[in-house]
């Protein structure tokens, strides 16, 4: 056998050990949610971030679609809350700010077109711990900014799986 093809081989079993042990430990693709409509309509701002990424989300991760218009959905998302905060966390010896807090704080319900509720007011909060330094103030903003994206990506995943578990009343 020579070299190329010992090369080949070995990495053709490490990827065949790999699958196996990513098989074994339960872990798959996250794929298609079956979500139990077959389409949503969006009660919030329509040009709002938060919403352009659940639409986004719904579109991309489901079977179900969202509708512009609410007499063509079969349930509604009432987008109830959508705060996001900062709070101090910690001070250094001089009064300066060490740690902050990054909050968000998503609330929501899904209701029929007719107004039934479906699923009753729920609460999603996210938060994420930042240090900061009078030194790298630029970097630690472009941190943050991260960070509150990651948070809102983290809430719509959430918000999915919510979603998902809703369980349809019998007809």
């Amino acid at each position: 056998m020579t070299a190329p093809d010992f090369k080949a081989r070995r990495s053709l079993v490490a990827a065949t050990g790999s699958a196996l042990l990513l098989g074994a430990c339960g872990f798959h693709l996250r794929g298609v949610r079956d979500l139990p409509f077959a389409t949503v309509f969006i009660n919030a701002s329509p040009y709002a971030e938060m919403t352009a990424q659940i639409r986004r989300a719904i579109n991309a991760q489901s079977t179900t679609r969202v509708t512009d218009e609410l007499k063509d959905a079969d349930a509604v998302i009432d987008i109830t809350e959508n705060r996001v905060e900062k709070v101090i966390l910690s001070l250094n010896s001089a009064g300066r700010v060490r740690e902050y807090q990054l909050r968000q704080r998503f609330g929501f319900k899904v209701r029929s077109p007719k107004g039934e509720e479906i699923a009753p007011v729920s609460t999603i909060e996210v938060r994420r711990d930042i240090t900061s330094n009078d030194v790298e103030v630029l970097a630690k903003q472009e941190e943050e900014q991260l960070l509150y994206a990651e948070m809102q990506g983290d809430v719509v995943q959430q918000l999915l799986r919510r979603l998902q578990a809703i369980k349809k009343k019998p007809a």
